[in-house]
């Protein structure tokens, strides 16, 4: 979950409310869509997701358990933490929020399997959201493991996560969505809306930087290969082990929902590109099957990224098409007229947040490609923007 969004989008609506803080699309006909609907891996595990319960541990192959945590007061309910047997213990992908409630879920899903927390080798991290990274170093501290971040993320963390930065990072945020035209009464709501979630994590610098490429020989999963898929963050990792044929996709590919990607002082300039690039990194990789960090383990890789592409075109349109009157118009007043899966007065101040973080992040890739242009506003007033030639102005 990310400090501006907490996490994937639910799609129905364009790409921004979330069960953890980003946006939703409207609704399509699915049957129509190849990559809307995925088959599961694993239909109980769909069944327990739809159904609004958590799935249990699970076998998913020899050497390889899905262990659901609880994330608190979200939507998404839980993460899959993903625990691969090694020849000396286990290595787990991801750790949970840092709560009580996930620690003893995590230290009962690894007995499960027959290991105990002290039996834990390594935390590899997909990305540093608190869902992903908040309990890797309680989980250190219990076993000695190794923790794993990609270079772009383990940079953020003391932005992030450090007590005695954090508001300076609000700040900055307050000043975006201020030139992204939020209302002042709006401000220090939206702005502060992911500080309750600061808590949730256990500030630990990783042991190990896991460069685009990089094989991790584990012992047992020795082919495992990192691949740097950008966009949701900055260093977000997929896993890949070319032997089982199985794709670790953390927040990047999900079965029903789509993750944020969204400018905030933390991203990337332009962080749909990294995304829609990231997501023609991972098609065509000869795998069988997709293991994601919520929801439930599916089956067509393509299929979802080329749905999840069309998707970001389609609200890349829309937005285009919401800046054609050349009047100028502000990334809050553009948000707050597209189609959403809920009416705007119903969405929480952090999907708000999201919401517009995310239609900036449309903005911005249509300004990178002359399709749109903005105008800096002067002093106290918004960025507008205009249609691609518009010159009036």
């Amino acid at each position: 979950m990310s400090e501006q969004g907490a996490g994937p989008a639910v799609e129905g609506t364009g790409s921004a409310v979330q069960a953890a803080g980003s946006a939703v699309q409207g609704p399509r006909d699915a049957a129509a869509e190849p990559g809307r609907r995925v088959t599961p891996a694993n239909e109980e595990q769909r069944e327990a997701w739809m159904g609004g319960a958590v799935p249990p541990v699970e076998q998913v192959r020899p050497g390889l358990w899905s262990i659901p945590v609880p994330i608190p007061i979200n939507p998404l309910r839980y993460v899959l933490v993903y625990a691969l047997e090694l020849s000396d213990g286990v290595a787990i992908i991801d750790a949970g929020w840092n709560t009580e409630e996930a620690y003893a879920a995590l230290d009962g899903g690894l007995a499960v399997a027959g290991f105990a927390m002290t039996d834990v080798r390594a935390v590899l991290v997909t990305h540093i959201h608190p869902d992903h990274y908040g309990l890797a170093g309680r989980v250190r501290e219990a076993s000695g493991a190794w923790i794993g971040l990609h270079p772009a993320d383990a940079g953020l963390l003391h932005e992030r996560y450090d007590e005695s930065r954090i508001n300076a990072l609000v700040e900055r945020e307050r000043a975006m969505l201020a030139s992204s035209g939020v209302p002042p009464l709006s401000l220090d709501e939206l702005a502060g809306a992911s500080m309750m979630i600061r808590h949730h994590v256990t500030m630990a610098g990783p042991d190990r930087l896991i460069e685009d490429g990089t094989t991790l020989d584990l012992p047992g999963w020795e082919d495992v290969r990192a691949i740097w898929t950008p966009g949701h963050s900055p260093g977000h990792l997929c896993f890949v082990s070319p032997s089982r044929r199985v794709l670790f996709t953390g927040d990047h590919v999900l079965p029903r929902i789509t993750p944020t990607v969204a400018v905030h002082p933390q991203s990337g300039p332009d962080p749909l590109a990294d995304f829609l690039d990231a997501l023609a990194k991972v098609r065509d990789l000869d795998v069988d099957e997709v293991l994601p960090a919520h929801e439930f383990r599916f089956l067509e890789l393509a299929e979802r990224v080329d749905y999840m592409t069309a998707h970001h075109h389609q609200r890349l349109a829309e937005i285009e098409a919401a800046v054609a009157s050349g009047e100028g118009a502000a990334c809050w007043d553009i948000t707050t007229h597209l189609t959403w899966s809920r009416p705007w007065d119903t969405i929480l101040p952090f999907m708000r947040r999201a919401a517009t973080n995310e239609t900036l992040a449309h903005l911005v890739y249509l300004e990178a490609r002359g399709r749109a242009r903005r105008v800096p506003g002067e002093p106290g007033e918004p960025d507008l923007w205009y249609p691609k030639g518009d010159q009036a102005h």
